[in-house]
């Protein structure tokens, strides 16, 4: 599975990005406006950063805005993809764009049913939002076996790009359900090489070092 990160921080994904860890970035008008910078800008700046995918969302509504706005996003960089919502209008910019060999996001999926259709408009991408499902009493990883159950059965290309993880368990989760890539915050990222055991085993490892009195 591939691990994207989600942020508009540069300089936190210029680190993150130096672990070799990182396959790609999402952003979003929420992390874009919390920059402080124009969009074009920051996206730039993260697509020298990272070579896999850059989502840039658009902030249009009707499918003709949407077309301009993502053509111009899409013109930032090789691996910008154009991230759209989930409506009929962001399904129809979604087909065009995939005629025109646009890279594409469909985001705030919710159901099987919508990642269905991002799958026949398609989508590159399709973003099922786990974490925001588990806030109102849903399962978001079972969203996860759905969509992947269907998109296998059917054969569709649509990568799955599990999005809204909020921990580490959501992260594991989305492996064993078969995403293809989950999208995390940078402290979320950083929690996934925790482990008690690890730093305990660790310690005990360097004590017993110290004691032999050698150097390497």
């Amino acid at each position: 599975m591939q691990l994207f990160i989600d942020s508009a921080e540069t300089g936190l994904i210029k680190d993150l990005a130096a672990t070799g860890l990182v396959d790609g970035v999402t952003t979003n008008p929420s992390l874009i406006a919390k920059s402080g910078r124009p969009i074009v800008e920051v996206i730039a700046e993260i697509c020298r950063a990272v070579e896999g995918p850059v989502s840039a969302e658009v902030a249009a509504t009707e499918t003709a805005a949407m077309l301009e706005e993502g053509r111009r996003l899409a013109g930032i960089a090789d691996n910008v993809v154009v991230k759209l919502p989930l409506t009929l209008d962001g399904l129809r910019a979604t087909a065009t764009f995939a005629a025109e060999g646009i890279a594409t996001n469909v985001t705030l999926c919710f159901s099987p049913a919508q990642a269905l259709l991002a799958a026949k408009a398609g989508a590159t991408f399709v973003s099922p939002f786990v974490g925001r499902l588990d806030d109102i009493g849903e399962d978001g990883l079972l969203l996860l076996h759905e969509i992947r159950s269907i998109y296998d059965q059917y054969g569709f290309e649509t990568s799955i790009l599990a999005a809204s993880l909020r921990n580490v368990a959501h992260v594991t989760g989305a492996a064993l359900a078969g995403a293809d890539a989950a999208t995390i915050p940078p402290t979320t990222f950083a929690e996934l090489v925790k482990h008690p055991l690890t730093d305990k085993g660790l310690d005990a490892f360097l004590k017993d070092w110290a004691g032999t009195g050698q150097s390497i």
